[in-house]
């Protein structure tokens, strides 16, 4: 039986094919003239070819020329790492750590709201469109009347709140599952809470079919007699051609604000959430980014951050070989975008929604921005493909940093989930509950 979740079976079917070739897998061409030659319109559930070339797609050698090592294991993931901090001196008053959980989420949620109506569009689009009224560079939120922008709550005429998003949702999926587990949670409890709580429909890509495969294998009644069998192998691989986009990185926020100052923790809590629904350099974005935001509670040169967030993941991964392209871009690259292009150029082949194009733009923003959300968020922006995620990672990192926002004050202070268990939300109370979660992790790591 054929099972499709966020596209139909052939369209998973060419998309695994590009994702073998990204990973170093010698795909045949024989299997690609054959997915090739499959009509869309009639051959989409077509079970027997199509179950014929995943078949045969199952344990391709490797390129003998691949010079990347990208293990999926915790364990094999630290050794292969740099060496690094691990845990870094925080010493701020209280007050003080709950102001910046407060600019954290205020930053992620106005980094989010600003790319919300621009979400997917190129940078010369977005350029384009900025240029055409006279508002090049963004300094403010979308103003509406294009038919091709999205979103219109998160236009500039109608904004009063952040709007129901998903990379919002996973920050509070976050906060709920450490509210309820502690630090000891699982990657299932993860998967069970966006069971309980997430609109199936709210769930994109990588997400999607990790989520169904969960669900393949654990019964809605589920006994602890071993009942439920999934695995975070299975639910990582199985017809889920997108495990390395940027589905995890985007849940990475709440892990380093709960390890704040401490990113090697960070990146471990990232790694069990990440574990079960992506691959290789999909885990590892979620846990560089939480490894940066656990650092900024601490250090505020991005270079530094930089370093940190390469400190915890392999050495010789995708992803860590793009992210040391861009301090050398930045030193190159007179504006952001000549750094762009760059970017552009390099990354050419991935998916708009690919975990390193994308983090290659939160990086330039971090480098030329000027510490604020306004400016930090407005370049992530700017820098176009997946706009809000890299908006709401920008400004949280930035919002650690420096909390003051005029954009920010345009959201009330609000958000408007589409959660279950948590209705409209004021990002301080939000802020609270992170603080608290903070304090339990310092105090059990003092004693």
């Amino acid at each position: 039986m054929l099972i499709s979740g966020w596209q139909n079976p052939l369209e998973l079917l060419k998309a695994e094919l590009t994702q073998l070739e990204e990973e170093g897998r010698l795909v045949p061409e024989a299997l690609r003239e054959a997915v090739a030659r499959m009509n869309p319109e009639t051959e989409a559930w077509a079970e027997e070819p199509i179950h014929a070339v995943a078949e045969k797609l199952k344990d391709l050698p490797m390129r003998a020329d691949w010079p990347y090592r990208e293990p999926d294991e915790l364990a094999e993931i630290r050794r292969l790492r740099p060496e690094g901090p691990r845990r870094l001196k925080l010493s701020l008053p209280d007050d003080e750590m709950l102001e910046r959980f407060h600019g954290a989420w205020r930053g992620r949620c106005t980094g989010c709201a600003l790319g919300k109506p621009v979400e997917g569009k190129a940078r010369a689009w977005i350029r384009s469109l900025l240029t055409s009224r006279g508002e090049w560079e963004l300094t403010d939120f979308f103003r509406g009347g294009d038919p091709e922008l999205w979103c219109p709550r998160s236009q500039r005429e109608n904004i009063c709140c952040m709007e129901p998003d998903d990379d919002i949702h996973y920050t509070l999926v976050g906060l709920c599952v450490m509210e309820e587990k502690g630090t000891q949670f699982h990657w299932n409890d993860i998967a069970d809470c966006w069971n309980s709580r997430l609109p199936y429909n709210a769930i994109c890509t990588a997400e999607t079919q990790a989520v169904l495969n969960y669900n393949l294998h654990r019964p809605r009644i589920c006994s602890d007699s071993g009942d439920c069998i999934a695995t975070p192998e299975f639910t990582r691989m199985f017809n889920n051609p997108y495990r390395e986009w940027i589905g995890a990185a985007i849940r990475a926020d709440f892990w380093g604000y709960a390890a704040a100052g401490n990113p090697e923790l960070a990146a471990e809590f990232a790694y069990r959430d990440a574990c079960w629904t992506h691959t290789k350099n999909g885990i590892y974005a979620e846990m560089f980014v939480a490894a940066v935001i656990s650092a900024a509670f601490v250090e505020s040169d991005p270079l530094r951050l930089i370093e940190i967030g390469l400190s915890e993941i392999p050495a010789e991964c995708r992803l860590a070989e793009a992210v040391r392209l861009a301090p050398e871009w930045r030193r190159q690259c007179t504006n952001w975008e000549e750094f762009m292009e760059l970017s552009d150029r390099r990354f050419a082949g991935l998916s708009s929604v690919h975990a390193i194009n994308n983090l290659q733009i939160v990086l330039m923003a971090l480098l030329y921005g000027d510490s604020t959300i306004d400016r930090n968020t407005a370049l992530a922006v700017m820098g176009g493909l997946d706009t809000d995620c890299n908006g709401a990672t920008v400004g949280s990192i930035t919002g650690i940093l420096n909390p003051e926002s005029r954009l920010a004050e345009r959201l009330n202070d609000t958000v408007q989930p589409q959660f279950i268990g948590e209705t409209t939300c004021r990002m301080q109370t939000l802020a609270e509950r992170t603080f608290a979660i903070w304090r339990q992790i310092r105090d059990l790591s003092s004693r």
